[in-house]
């Protein structure tokens, strides 16, 4: 029987030798995750179920990433009941503050995930991962401390939306406008419960942190999954790290989907979300001259080194503009380093940013970051719904880093085209 990709995981994580959509099977477990506002429920839930022990240390990640270094006491005592689990479990792969980073972006630097596993994480944008060829998903932190408890899950066997992009990418244009691109034309509920499976020729000539921000904001359009199937690409990240994916499993040339859908990437500008929704979506153009009061870069979906880049080849030799609070906050401890060696943070500070510790930080509302009644930001984030990052009556449009730093300069939404 010929299966997606997401199918052939699920079948050989239940001990099956076929699934097919729509079925409820329960499947083995490869890793687990949690942060620090996640872990804390879970934490509570796995010690009401009765259960003393995870089911296996070493597949267990717990990760402080979302109010660190702590933003207040109540933030703090997240964070020491993590760090008391952690201890007291054993847990293999623990990130504490100044070693640690966004749990996606983390996950994915340290190739704690591999392709054909299924890792299930405590946050909704867990299907970041899938861009490592696995079918990684979002679930409650009562779910998630089931699984500590068992290293199971039951799933209901998602139908799969094939997305087949074509062409190649122009100056300026990134992951982010072509998944930006796909909700506009999709919807916010255009994948509900689906596994997105992209395609196309546009996958070989784009790198892993590209394929990370195309799976992250499939949470955005409803999905329970987001895969990219392993090629070369994916066998060169795992080899910079001597790992061999030899046998990651694949698609079928016979499996049947949902529906496939069509994208020329070659057409794209850099896109925009406006308020109050990610699917909100048109050209950077069509918001020329709206003002900001602040320009975020940083997130699970854009904060990764190749970011940092990105904005830094816009900011250099440049200002930001009077009025405008630029707010820079790498993915990793290790990006933050390696941003430092290149210069990359020193440009960004001479440009007039501040550079935050690494966390999602702003991204939620958290801290280093919140917006004010009716301020105006610009985010290289995932979402933008109504109070998202601080007072409801703040308002915040998602882009591209190349079209954060030329906001940033300029004081309104702008392409780098169109500084002088």
């Amino acid at each position: 029987m010929s299966m997606t990709l997401a199918e052939k995981i699920l079948a050989a994580r239940s001990g099956r030798e076929a699934v097919v959509p729509g079925e409820l099977v329960t499947c083995r477990v490869d890793k687990a995750m949690a942060t620090d506002i996640t872990a804390p429920l879970s934490i509570e839930v796995f010690r009401k179920m009765g259960a003393s022990r995870v089911f296996d240390p070493e597949a267990c990640i717990l990760v402080n990433d979302h109010f660190v270094p702590a933003k207040d006491a109540a933030a703090a005592d997240f964070s020491a009941a993590m760090r008391a689990f952690a201890r007291e479990q054993n847990i293999a792969h623990y990130f504490e503050v100044g070693r640690s980073g966004i749990c996606h972006a983390l996950v994915a630097e340290e190739r704690l995930c591999r392709p054909g596993e299924l890792f299930i994480g405590a946050d909704s944008h867990t299907c970041t991962i899938g861009a490592l060829g696995a079918f990684a998903t979002g679930v409650g932190s009562t779910d998630l401390a089931a699984v500590w408890a068992l290293g199971e899950i039951w799933l209901r066997v998602p139908e799969t939306v094939r997305v087949i992009l074509e062409g190649s990418l122009r100056r300026y244009v990134t992951a982010k406008d072509v998944v930006l691109s796909l909700i506009g034309l999709m919807g916010l509920g255009g994948a509900r419960y689906k596994a997105i499976e992209f395609g196309g020729e546009l996958l070989p000539a784009l790198p892993m942190n590209e394929r990370l921000t195309l799976c992250n904001m499939a949470a955005e359009m409803g999905a329970k999954t987001a895969m990219v199937p392993p090629d070369a690409v994916t066998a060169a990240f795992f080899a910079d790290c001597k790992i061999a994916i030899d046998g990651a499993p694949l698609p079928d040339a016979g499996a049947r989907y949902a529906r496939t859908e069509r994208l020329d990437v070659s057409l794209l500008d850099p896109q925009v979300a406006e308020p109050f929704s990610p699917d909100r979506v048109k050209p950077v153009s069509a918001f020329r001259g709206v003002h900001v009061d602040q320009v975020f870069i940083g997130s699970c979906t854009n904060g990764q080194l190749e970011d940092l880049r990105a904005a830094a080849s816009v900011l250099r030799g440049r200002k930001v503009a009077d009025g405008v609070r630029l707010i820079v906050t790498p993915a990793t401890q290790a990006t933050y380093m390696k941003a430092a060696s290149e210069g990359l943070l020193y440009d960004l500070a001479e440009a007039g940013a501040a550079i935050t510790a690494p966390s999602c930080g702003a991204c939620l509302g958290g801290h280093n970051g919140v917006l004010g009644k009716n301020e105006v930001a610009l985010a290289t984030t995932n979402r933008n719904f109504r109070g998202r990052m601080g007072d409801p009556t703040s308002r915040v449009y998602l882009a591209n880093p190349y079209v954060a730093g030329a906001t940033a300069v300029a004081g309104t939404i702008s392409s780098p085209e169109d500084l002088p």
